[in-house]
């Protein structure tokens, strides 16, 4: 077994204190001991199997201790994880399995229905006792608590679905010495320690929510699983469990202050948390000033990442006030570098793309050359701004598609992306896949268009616009649109127009913007 890997860290963690409480959620509690054990129990069930080496598990279930564990299982054997967000339907869960041939999906009760619809055919693995499937209530009772893994760091560990340019899901193939790297270098720079209690807010879909899991048990720390529903519990949790680290998307800081101020915890409530994170989005102002008031002891840092890479920059708290709308500087461990379209060094101020060099780089696109050939690129890309001595040039750098530049001190600012997906509610939402979805179920459509526009409150709102022979009733198309895409990609504004206007042979979308804007 490689040093560079989940099961390594979870092992030094049980022999260095195996009674500490590793994982919370509400009134349940499991320590690194009792954790090891049923983790040892379902990777021995796993293994027995006999799937071949690398062959995709898929979580799909709520969030709860059980669901760690399954993670934690899966990623001390041969086989690769794939979660899957919970908010998928049965058309996204079928287009999952097939992309990347999923052999089994470890679920809850709640999701066997969706699961069943989307027609799976490989071996259904429950958490509740279950007639019907394999359970953990029946592995935990009839399989041994030891194991051996054999896992190796260069071993694919993760593949996780997000958005490409193409607007179908793409799997992101991430190694066991990704996930590590990863949970070192954030601790490095956020300062964990074994008495941080981490909040288990973010799902466990994406790398930003995994890697508090992996935080947590390279710390020796304590992670309080919850699910931010209404504010009032979001708050009990922070105060009832003591949390002194909170990982955040923008979404939520929006949803933790969809509250009455008279409602809302005091300042002293909240002085536990040390620190308090952010990415996968932009922090609007109205979100840092509600952040400053109420948790007033914390500092706030804002991070940068990237579908190909789990982190870029992040902006130290101190600078926060200088520059709130910065992304900061590189992580330890990698380089940042904006090159423009002649691969030269941008001066300060001018716009280029943000390519990254060093560590928590990925493996590719599962199963997609086009969209890795597009990212993942041969560092001779910085020839004109590197000496690349002895022909060494066998490296892979990210060019990330994102558009940015530095100020004179090195700080870098956001400007666009060279796509035009859609950041909402803490998602990447590609514009393509709701438009495919709009033809294929809504007949009477005969051409659409899908964009974002800026709200302070969920970053971006999704905006639909459609031309058909009459206009169609928007709760028609909001039923139709509810059945085969998830809450977050339902558009919050729809707009008939008889034609759409089009700009040398294409829908012009900038203009459409602007008529929203102006309205």
């Amino acid at each position: 077994m490689s040093v560079n890997c989940i099961r390594n860290i979870l092992e030094y963690a049980v022999d260095k204190n195996p009674n500490k409480t590793a994982l919370l959620h509400d009134s349940k509690s499991i320590t690194y001991s009792e954790l090891f054990k049923k983790v040892n129990k379902v990777a021995n069930y796993l293994e027995k199997l006999n799937l071949p080496h690398g062959a995709r598990v898929g979580i799909y279930s709520n969030k709860s201790i059980e669901q760690v564990i399954a993670i934690l299982a899966i990623l001390s054997t041969k086989l690769t994880l794939v979660p899957i967000t919970r908010l998928l339907k049965s058309d996204q869960i079928k287009y999952i399995v097939d992309d990347c041939s999923l052999s089994a999906i470890i679920t809850d009760d709640a999701k066997v229905e969706t699961i069943n619809k989307s027609k799976f055919k490989g071996k259904i693995i429950t958490y509740e006792s279950s007639k019907e499937y394999d359970s953990f209530f029946e592995i935990y009772k009839y399989y041994e608590d030891k194991f051996t893994s054999a896992v190796k760091s260069f071993d694919n560990a993760v593949i996780t679905y997000s958005f490409a340019s193409s607007g179908l899901p793409k799997g992101i193939v991430i190694t066991h010495r990704n996930l590590t790297d990863g949970a070192r270098i954030v601790t490095r720079y956020l300062k964990l320690n074994s008495d941080d209690v981490i909040s288990g807010v973010l799902s466990y879909d994406l790398d930003y929510g995994l890697n508090q899991i992996f935080c947590s048990i390279y710390n020796l720390a304590t992670l309080s699983l919850h699910k931010l529903i209404l504010p009032s519990d979001f708050f009990n949790h922070l105060i009832r469990d003591k949390v002194t680290i909170l990982p955040l998307m923008p979404i939520h800081i929006t949803r933790m202050f969809d509250e009455d101020s008279h409602r809302l915890p005091t300042k002293e409530q909240l002085k536990n948390i040390k620190t308090i994170t952010s990415s996968g989005g932009k922090i609007t102002n109205k979100m840092l000033s509600n952040i400053k008031e109420y948790f007033f002891n914390s500092k706030f840092y804002s991070m940068h990442g990237l579908s190909e890479a789990f982190r870029s920059a992040y902006l130290e708290p101190e600078q926060l006030n200088i520059r709130p709308t910065s992304i900061g500087k590189a992580i330890p461990d990698v380089e940042l570098y904006i090159i423009n379209e002649n691969r030269q060094r941008c001066k300060p101020r001018e716009v280029g793309e943000l390519i990254h060099r060093g560590a928590c780089i990925y493996k590719g696109y599962w199963n997609s050359k086009d969209d890795t050939d597009m990212r993942f690129k041969s560092i001779k890309i910085l020839d004109k701004v590197l000496n690349l001595e002895g022909e060494l040039t066998d490296e892979i750098v990210v060019a990330s598609g994102d558009y940015v530049y530095k100020d004179e001190e090195g700080y870098i600012y956001f400007h666009s992306r060279k796509d035009d997906m859609i950041k909402t509610r803490g998602y990447r939402v590609s514009p393509h896949q709701i438009e495919k979805t709009v033809y294929d179920y809504i007949d009477e459509v005969e051409a659409c268009v899908v964009f974002g526009v800026e709200n302070e409150q969920i970053e971006e709102e999704i905006v639909l616009v459609y031309s058909s022979k009459h206009e169609i009733s928007k709760n028609e198309i909001l039923f139709e649109l509810k059945k085969h895409l998830p809450v977050y990609m339902i558009p919050s504004i729809i707009v008939y127009k008889k034609s759409l206007p089009l700009h040398y042979g294409k829908v012009d979308k900038a203009g459409l913007k602007r008529e929203i804007l102006e309205k």
